[in-house]
């Protein structure tokens, strides 16, 4: 899959119903920033929002859309001055733009952590549709290296879909850690490990074996 993700985008004047709902979305917005994910809830939204209980079930009748919704207006915000480096500077640059955006406001990726544990619950009814968000940013990660591959950005020893795997584990596994560790320097961590990965993606691979045993 190659499609960018959705950015903002200018629209005509909204209709009260569609400034209704922006107003909702912007409330759970403003939720995360502040609550941990199991904490917020109808009323906590309904009460930021300034509109009655009613009101905002009647727009999003589901809890799990609500969340989505934010998730995909809040994210499609963060990548908007993102995306651009995808195709100037690459792949690892675009990933250090996130990580920059997250070290200004850890909001989103904090209540995307929280997510992490939804899509793995078997049977969750939010668990395909977070899958599928995880997958296609997976995609536009590979095919990101692909494409640096071609232009002579990435080496053409490292194999795109194992660095997609390397890059991604890189980056969400330190703004990871960067969450349970407020001193640690999250931009700084990230230009070192990227700087001993791509190190290791200029050599040829040969496949490791483990005698556990000597």
């Amino acid at each position: 899959m190659t499609d960018m993700p959705e950015l903002p985008q200018d629209t005509l004047p909204l209709s009260q119903d569609t400034e209704t709902r922006v107003r909702i979305v912007r409330a759970v917005i403003a939720a995360f920033r502040t609550r941990a994910f199991h904490e917020t809830d109808f009323a906590v939204v309904a009460d930021l929002a300034d509109l009655p209980l009613e009101t905002v079930r009647g727009f999003f009748p589901r809890w799990d859309g609500l969340v989505m919704a934010a998730v995909d207006r809040w994210n499609a915000e963060r990548m908007a001055p993102v995306v651009p480096l995808l195709h100037a500077h690459g792949t690892v640059r675009f990933l250090r733009g996130i990580v920059e955006q997250n070290v200004q406001d850890p909001s989103l990726m904090r209540l995307l952590t929280s997510l992490l544990n939804v899509a793995a619950t078997p049977g969750h009814p939010m668990a395909p549709t977070l899958q599928h968000e995880w997958h296609k940013f997976h995609a536009l990660v590979l095919q990101g290296l692909v494409t640096d591959i071609d232009l002579g950005r990435e080496p053409a020893t490292m194999q795109p879909e194992r660095g997609a795997e390397q890059l991604i584990a890189l980056y969400e596994g330190l703004q990871m850690q960067s969450m349970v560790r407020p001193r640690m320097d999250l931009l700084a961590s990230y230009d070192r490990a990227v700087t001993r990965l791509r190190a290791g993606w200029s050599q040829d691979y040969v496949e490791q074996v483990w005698d556990l045993t000597a």
